[in-house]
């Protein structure tokens, strides 16, 4: 049928947007619009998560694909003649990682979705030929793990450093609309696309029943807002730090940037102090400010370039820092050579061992196999992303301590406390839970972990 989507059209569509932009770097795209047809958005769709709360209209991707070819059709007509109207956000709130503070997320319609993936697609296919090796968050083919590997490795190259920790202070809550469309033009003067995203970001938030709107702000949620804050920090961060920062530095310098999250790692300590100068000011630049205490400066030099009177106090052990939920600190391996260490960040620990036990509580009175399926994949996917080297003391902790909490609520199911530990240990050995290893191994040179100096 007509509009039926062929993936090998939409990729070679894909492929020759990207081609002209690495073709044209400094090319400003004037038409982009017109690739985004029915069968355009039927790949959208199928790349849009269907799993999702449903936004402020109530209505469900089941619901949409009722008429999908209809509601996809009127879709299109709207986006292209401008008659789409952006509804509002629903926004909701989490814990942040420490377990204290909330953040606000904002949750769009399904219909929103899939305009803002298919014209995610467009900007992706030009924007990605211009982001630079520094930068991993929410790009194709690469992850956490990717920026994790290029840290460590570079860290191992370098023989450590001086590692500055930067916390943009609510970067998602305070990017001006006005910068980022000034941003956006450099390379995107696609008046249709434009002007979608500007409905975007002023289309108002739903919270306890009144809509509010701003003039700064991308909703955490969106399909589109990943996207938009990597375009944003490529200019603010990315591209000043590669060609004005390092060319002024006397030492090596690399960073890593995983959406709003930063490291920059210097081999002198007055490049590191120089740059932690300057950086308040090009944020201020574009209306973005540090965090005055997320954001320092920490010692991370290795135990053998630790000398005497060597840019610094030689009577405190290397200093430690946190990264994408890893502690990183200096240990020695087997051979007993120093090197970088990974560990699970605390407080993300206690979160995860604080939320099963919640999980434990609650679902006490549930059948047993029930809740052995349940936390075997809990723990399957903490596993999954913590389970990188030198951290499997704390996956083995995380797990034990998760058997000891089952025993705790499964003895009171009752009043009378029947389960003692050795009648546990038999239900573990029918109920087994997964056992730690590492399915993230640090290698020699990874694909996506290239030296950044």
């Amino acid at each position: 049928m007509a509009g039926k989507p062929s993936p090998g059209n939409i990729s070679a569509k894909l492929e020759r947007i990207a081609a002209l932009a690495k073709q044209a770097p400094d090319m400003q795209f004037t038409t982009l619009a017109h690739h985004v047809d029915l069968e355009w958005l039927h790949q959208a769709y199928r790349w849009t998560r269907k799993s999702g709360s449903p936004g402020i209209d109530g209505q469900t991707a089941q619901q949409y694909a009722q008429d999908l070819d209809e509601n996809l059709q009127s879709l299109l007509g709207r986006a292209k003649s401008g008659g789409y109207r952006a509804p509002s956000v629903k926004r909701v709130h989490i814990p942040k990682g420490d377990g204290k503070t909330m953040r606000p997320i904002g949750i769009p319609t399904f219909e929103d979705k899939v305009l803002q993936r298919a014209v995610a697609m467009v900007l992706g296919a030009v924007y990605e030929q211009d982001f630079l090796d520094c930068s991993y968050g929410f790009r194709p083919g690469r992850c956490q793990h990717d920026a994790l590997d290029a840290l460590w490795h570079g860290l191992k190259r370098m023989g450590g450093g001086w590692v500055l920790e930067v916390d943009i202070k609510a970067f998602f809550d305070r990017i001006d609309h006005t910068l980022l469309r000034e941003t956006l033009r450099h390379r995107v003067l696609d008046g249709v696309l434009l002007r979608l995203i500007g409905k975007w970001l002023n289309a108002g938030v739903l919270e306890d029943g009144q809509v509010s709107y701003s003039e700064e702000g991308t909703p955490q949620g969106g399909v589109i807002s990943p996207l938009l804050s990597n375009v944003f920090l490529h200019e603010v961060v990315d591209v000043w730090f590669e060609e004005q920062a390092k060319a002024r530095l006397r030492g090596r310098a690399f960073m890593i940037r995983f959406a709003d999250d930063i490291v920059m790692v210097f081999e002198h300590e007055d490049d590191a102090r120089k740059v932690m100068r300057v950086l308040p000011k090009r944020l201020g630049k574009y209306k973005l400010e540090l965090h005055p205490t997320k954001t320092r400066l920490v010692d991370f030099r290795s135990p053998v370039r630790r000398r005497p009177n060597d840019d610094g106090p030689d009577d405190r052990g290397p200093g430690t820092f946190n990264m994408l939920g890893f502690t990183h600190h200096w240990k020695k391996n087997r051979k007993g050579n120093w090197t970088v260490g990974r560990c699970t960040a605390k407080d993300r620990k206690s979160r995860v061992i604080k939320a099963l036990g919640t999980w434990c509580r609650e679902h006490r009175h549930d059948p047993v196999d029930t809740q052995w399926r349940q936390l075997c994949s809990k723990l399957r996917g903490h596993i999954q992303y913590y389970g990188v080297t030198y951290n499997f003391p704390a996956l083995s902790e995380v797990i034990h301590r998760t058997a000891r909490i089952w025993h705790k609520w499964l003895s009171r199911r009752s009043q009378q406390r029947t389960l003692d530990w050795t009648k546990m240990q038999r239900l573990l050995r029918r109920y087994p839970l997964p056992q730690p290893h590492i399915p993230h191994q640090l290698f020699p040179f990874p694909r996506a972990a290239k030296p950044a100096f």
